[in-house]
């Protein structure tokens, strides 16, 4: 039952990010909470989790460097 509902909010999640990437909003929030969903089952899921918290470390220290000045 747990998996269930995981997966269903993943996918509702997933399904959001993709309708805010054609409508201006914050659709990058709504992959990142999708795969956390899904990373819960499925190891690759939770690389890709990896790999998008590690950009986007990268680009906020970026960020904050060039507005720092």
């Amino acid at each position: 039952m747990k998996k269930c509902v995981l997966l269903l909010l993943g996918s509702f999640f997933m399904v959001l990010g993709l309708f805010f990437v054609v409508v201006p909003g914050p659709s990058l929030i709504f992959f990142i909470a999708g795969l956390m969903c899904y990373s819960f089952y499925y190891p690759k899921a939770r690389y890709y989790l990896r790999l998008c918290q590690k950009a986007l470390t990268k680009s906020c220290a970026f960020l904050d460097k060039k507005l720092a000045r």
